[in-house]
């Protein structure tokens, strides 16, 4: 009997054994995919509801969708503005690198904005009017629900009504 016991219990020890190593032995977390590095990134022309000048590339999911999720990078030159506008979802950005300087309300102030260097995060909830400007070449990554849209608080300021 007792030796039936140590038989159960060394078996015992030597699955949990087992277990433990195959448990550490797989990560904890999965794969990224589709990772992105800085020179594997897709540099296109911006989405004509974005002043020309900037480059835009998509990272993730699909901004024009009805609906789901989206990550997007906007490389802007020195001195690049977006004049005020607003989202109807929440705009959650990240700078990467440069300056985003960023103002609130309907009348483009550069007095009146805030310098956000390289590392900073901010969100706009819905319907937040604000407007943006550069100072030196400027990348920032912008995620959120789709679709994206820039609803311009002057319709005039729109560029995709200019030709």
């Amino acid at each position: 009997m007792k030796r039936n016991l140590y038989l159960a219990l060394g078996l015992a020890g030597l699955l949990s054994g087992t277990g433990y190593w195959l448990a550490s032995a797989s990560p904890a977390h999965p794969a990224a995919k589709n990772p992105s590095t800085p020179n594997s990134i897709a540099w296109g022309a911006p989405p004509p509801f974005v002043p020309p000048g900037a480059q835009f590339a998509v990272l993730e999911g699909d901004p024009t969708a009805s609906t789901g999720d989206f990550t997007i990078r906007l490389k802007m030159p020195g001195g690049y503005r977006i004049p005020p506008h607003w989202h109807p979802h929440r705009e959650n950005v990240t700078v990467i690198s440069g300056t985003l300087k960023l103002g609130m309300g309907d009348k483009f102030d550069a007095a009146k904005m805030q310098a956000l260097p390289a590392g900073s995060f901010g969100y706009l909830d819905p319907d937040m009017h604000h407007y943006v400007m550069t100072r030196g070449e400027t990348i920032v990554q912008v995620h959120g629900q789709s679709p994206a849209l820039f609803n311009y608080v002057n319709p005039e300021d729109d560029p995709s009504h200019k030709k």
